[in-house]
């Protein structure tokens, strides 16, 4: 019995199952040589799939990489406006793939890997795997303003944010720190959200996905996951049900 393509594509690090569709949609796949089609299940020990004529690998050494992504660098794996990649950091053999997204200006843990259940898992919502950022403020933010933001605030086009946990950091000559955790990610909502409250964002730095913790990664820098990290990554990343 076989399995749908885009999991196969998934799987085999070609991209997350969503964006396996689109590249069949696009007419990018094939299947011993015959156009794929939304849908279509196969065995990928009895056929030769290839995406963009490059043939797919399904039994590809699995990879996990944590990288410390700086600002000016884009967390995808092609350059927009002449700007760099995390691929531009991160060399390996493997074609690896950042999971989820930080935007240009962010800063923090990024993970790239070719394990494309892992990289689905944790990134559609309905799994609602946490995300903690550290966050540089403008100016302090009030006791109003952090319960607004736990609460959860209405953004532009009406988008209602989650309840999220968030607290005072620090407040030094270097700035007014507050840490925020987020299961959900839409784009630039931290940004979005400290704005509606009237605060402006000065960084955001990216400290944990999940169980995966930056720690003392210099920026710019990357490491493979150690054997424990990746154990305890997938026990808590289930299958779907």
């Amino acid at each position: 019995m076989g399995e749908r393509l885009q999991k196969i594509l998934a799987n085999a690090g070609v991209a997350s199952r969503r964006a396996s569709e689109e590249l069949i949609r696009q007419g990018r796949v094939t299947v011993d040589g015959h156009r794929a089609e939304i849908g279509l299940k196969v065995d990928p020990e009895q056929v030769e799939i290839r995406v963009d004529g490059r043939r797919i690998s399904t039994a590809e050494k699995k990879v996990y990489l944590l990288f410390n992504k700086p600002s000016g660098v884009l967390s995808s794996t092609k350059s927009q406006g002449g700007l760099p990649t995390v691929l531009d950091y991160v060399r390996v053999k493997q074609r690896v793939y950042p999971v989820g997204r930080l935007d240009a200006e962010s800063e923090g843990l990024i993970l790239l890997t070719n394990d494309g259940s892992v990289a689905h898992r944790l990134t559609h919502p309905r799994f609602e795997h946490e995300k903690e950022y550290r966050v540089e403020l403008n100016r302090r933010p009030d006791d109003e303003q952090l319960e607004a933001w736990r609460r959860g605030v209405v953004l532009t086009g009406g988008f209602r944010t989650k309840r999220a946990r968030v607290w005072r950091e620090r407040a030094d000559r270097r700035g007014h720190w507050i840490r925020v955790v987020l299961q959900e990610g839409r784009k630039r909502q931290i940004r979005e959200t400290a704005e509606t409250l009237g605060l402006r964002v000065v960084r955001i730095i990216r400290a944990r996905l999940h169980a995966l913790e930056l720690g003392a990664l210099k920026t710019g820098e990357w490491r493979e996951l150690t054997k424990d990290e990746i154990a305890q990554l997938k026990a808590v990343v289930r299958p779907d049900r």
